[in-house]
């Protein structure tokens, strides 16, 4: 049995981590009332985003909640600045009901890169769970910051670490409930590995060293490698006029091989933005997945 971590002790818990803790007014005391459900025992740690973007006081979002959904939201909020504002050390609305199997693998940490499929809500989340709400519109398209990243990461093993647990005890609202999408950008086979890099470190030593050989997220990869390739494509043979005697096969390849010099060169330039081996492996494999999808269509 895994008590809850008192209001203090989770507080220290994250500053020992290295996390940049903020406290948002009466979080020690602010949870939702015992009629709701207990909270506890504690298994494991869930990733979520906010859906929210500019101009929303997303720490006080996740404090109040909404009108379909009173807060807290989650025990704390991990804003793009890479801060973790502390909203609640009870029982929060963040996880609701998911998977049996999926919690009974995260209890005995047993599956391979991730859990089983959730396909039944039929247990408590927000009794069993530490949320972590993470500011992104969740489109798939607004980026997660590198100190972002890193804030959830060490969030995360802070409090893996408090209880003795390794990575695979951190999963994503989507591993738990059946049509959830959140942390949409975050692979979490990517995200666990970081996770255990820090844990495999004392509290709060993973700095910058280990920080640069992180993965950089999917959203961050599909980014750069869309930029790379550009709008026109690459392996695309340029069209003519069936009566144009100039556009022959040779002229064809000819240009496929311009086109390939020049993507050539923009990942030669990727060298000078300081990405990591991994991060450019990253690349080349989105870059590889795009154009294997545009020479099948």
């Amino acid at each position: 049995m895994a008590d809850p971590l008192s209001a203090s002790r989770l507080k220290a818990t994250l500053v020992r981590e290295g996390c940049s803790v903020r406290e948002y007014r009466d979080w020690e005391t602010h949870r939702r009332p015992p009629s709701t459900g207990a909270f506890g025992p504690i298994n494991g740690v869930m990733m979520h985003h906010t859906v929210t973007g500019p101009g929303t006081d997303v720490v006080a979002l996740i404090y109040n909640g909404h009108s379909s959904l009173p807060g807290p939201l989650s025990q704390g909020c991990i804003t793009k600045s890479g801060t973790v504002w502390l909203t609640s050390a009870g029982r929060s609305n963040h996880a609701g009901l998911g998977d049996s199997d999926v919690l009974r693998a995260v209890i005995n940490e047993s599956y391979g890169d991730y859990p089983p499929p959730d396909n039944q809500a039929n247990t408590d989340g927000n009794a069993r769970f530490y949320g972590f709400e993470c500011e992104n519109l969740g489109d798939g398209e607004d980026p997660w910051p590198r100190v972002q990243y890193v804030a959830m990461v060490k969030a995360a093993a802070a409090v893996l670490r408090e209880y003795g647990w390794t990575a695979k005890s951190v999963i994503a609202h989507k591993e738990w409930q059946p049509g959830k999408v959140d942390p949409r950008g975050i692979d979490m086979k990517t995200f666990r590995r970081d996770v255990a890099a820090c844990l495999a470190l004392p509290a709060g030593s993973w700095g910058p060293e280990q920080e640069d050989s992180m993965a950089i997220t999917n959203a961050d990869a599909d980014k750069i490698a869309t930029a790379v390739l550009n709008r026109d494509g690459l392996i695309v043979i340029p069209g003519a006029p069936a009566d144009n005697p100039t556009y022959t096969t040779k002229y064809a390849f000819t240009e496929i091989l311009k086109r390939v010099d020049a993507l050539t060169a923009k990942v030669d330039a990727l060298e000078t933005t300081g990405l990591t081996d991994t991060q450019m492996q990253a690349v080349a494999e989105k870059v590889a997945d795009v154009l294997a999808a545009r020479m099948e269509s």
